[in-house]
């Protein structure tokens, strides 16, 4: 629930669903008129006087933006749901740092995760089989780390981030560019539900029933960059948005990380731009956590424990001999699925190679 006052609540949020009113307009308005109930009385000459849109000004009283206000406020009201306002004590400490930072969110879900040490995790919403499995097993890994995985619900890697943090019962957050109500991609309607129900939570500066616009998912990326203590590119072409998001995090002082991959491979190629841009190449996770060494404590202390690998069944066989994935899968008992999901991240944190065939046990 908002610290805010009822009626100034109610009152921010008809200006939150004015027309043409975004975070710096809004942020002018309340620094002008000291509140939100204050500027919607004041004069229109006032409005004129501070450059604000006619539009903005002309309809600031009418029913329909009264009604969408009302709706906001009574869809609070049901649990787990919650609207933070920018001067809010639960309004993310990292994302208040950032100049256009948006004063108003819908939070459903845990809302407490947002000031959680969190890692975005970006890429093409056509990924390849391969970007796909690389998302979902870094997640896992991070996730198992204690860092809470953000992504923005696309189709691609987003959702493989997603599904990384859940498949370990780690916590996720997805920024929409749409509101709540509008769930979009369709497809990831039951993904979000899931991240809701399994302790996670979904994001939004928009209006609970504004519909997928292109000019949406640009300012979204700004709010899951700004979330986060840094961002890391899967997959992603040069044209891809993921790039949009990785340099809004370095423009927001964040650490940006890229997974290199085939030189023949277009998804590849925007990953490559970022590195000569000055990006952190990744091949495994510890070059991530190696990086946010003192968050992961913090991290781990708020989340889930950090996996003792040292102890891990499958290093104990690696140890003793090299396998290949048939004779581990034999020898352990383990379906092949999930021991070679296993097996991934065990060489993503950099306990395990693949050599002629074989897996065998790398010394720490």
């Amino acid at each position: 629930m908002s610290s805010i006052s009822p009626a100034e609540l109610e009152a921010r949020l008809r200006l939150h669903h004015l027309p043409e009113l975004g975070p710096s307009r809004f942020r002018r308005l309340l620094e002008a008129f000291g509140s939100a109930s204050a500027a919607l009385s004041a004069p229109a000459s006032a409005w004129r006087s501070l450059r604000l849109p006619e539009a903005s000004a002309e309809c600031r009283r009418s029913p329909e933006i009264r009604d969408a206000a009302a709706r906001a406020l009574a869809w609070q009201e049901h649990s787990g749901r919650q609207l933070l306002c920018w001067d809010d004590p639960g309004y993310p400490a990292l994302l208040a740092e950032i100049g256009n930072a948006p004063p108003l969110l819908y939070v459903a879900g845990d809302a407490s995760l947002l000031e959680r040490p969190q890692l975005a995790m970006v890429g093409s919403r056509r990924a390849s089989a391969a970007g796909l499995d690389t998302a979902r097993a870094f997640a896992r890994s991070l996730a198992g780390g204690g860092f809470v995985i953000t992504s923005g619900l696309a189709l691609g890697i987003d959702g493989a981030a997603h599904q990384g943090a859940l498949d370990v019962a780690g916590k996720t957050v997805a920024v929409l560019g749409t509101g709540l109500e509008r769930i979009y991609p369709n497809r990831h309607r039951g993904l979000a539900t899931r991240i809701v129900e399994e302790g996670g939570a979904l994001v939004s500066e928009l209006p609970l029933d504004c519909p997928p616009q292109p000019s949406n998912f640009p300012r979204r990326n700004r709010i899951i960059s700004g979330l986060s203590l840094g961002v890391l590119v899967v997959e992603a072409s040069p044209s891809s948005g993921s790039l949009i998001t990785a340099r809004l995090a370095a423009e927001q002082g964040r650490e940006v990380y890229a997974i290199p991959g085939s030189i023949h491979h277009p998804g590849a190629r925007g990953c490559h731009q970022l590195i000569r841009e000055g990006a952190a190449l990744v091949e495994k996770v510890e070059d991530i956590l190696e990086a946010l060494r003192g968050w992961q404590a913090v991290a781990s202390a708020a989340g889930t424990e950090v996996l003792a690998t040292e102890a891990h069944p499958l290093l104990d066989l690696l140890r003793a001999s090299p396998y290949s994935s048939e004779g581990l899968a034999a020898i352990s008992g383990w379906e092949l699925p999930r021991l070679l999901a296993e097996l991934t991240d065990l060489e993503l944190q950099g306990h395990v190679a693949r050599e002629a065939g074989c897996w065998v046990h790398r010394q720490g």
